[in-house]
């Protein structure tokens, strides 16, 4: 099904998008620390600097397409959504005629005892006339 695909791509990559923040907010929290000490060596500051941007430039691009991704997952939960609507018809169908054929067993059933009975009736009374 073309659809369980893509949703299994959309949550693999909602997983990752998931990850991504959770490494950027223990990023965040770091940079909030208390300053460096002062004799902090400037050229590992401007060392990190192609980092810092690689990280923010990740999250635009998968901010970009998330409206994609989740137009894709809405049709794929509407695709589910439909086809357990056709589904419940189907078992609700199903059910109606089982009922059905119960019902006209029962009566054959009735039917059938009946004419046990008669035929019981009609041996006794071969036997009691003697044929």
């Amino acid at each position: 099904m073309k659809n369980k695909g893509e949703l299994d791509d959309l949550r693999a990559r909602l997983a990752a998008l998931e990850a991504e923040v959770d490494r950027l907010r223990e990023e965040s929290a770091a940079t909030r620390a208390p300053a460096a000490p002062a004799d902090r060596d400037g050229a590992g500051v401007r060392s990190s600097a192609p980092e810092r941007t690689r990280v923010p430039n990740a999250v635009r691009a998968n901010q970009a397409e998330q409206p994609q991704s989740m137009t894709s997952l809405a049709d794929a939960v509407g695709v589910m959504v439909s086809d357990q609507a056709e589904q419940t018809m189907l078992l609700r169908a199903q059910t109606q005629a089982l009922e059905t054929q119960s019902s006209t067993l029962t009566k054959h059933g009735r039917f059938l005892e009946s004419l046990l009975e008669g035929q019981s009736a009609l041996f006794e009374e071969l036997r009691r006339d003697g044929r």
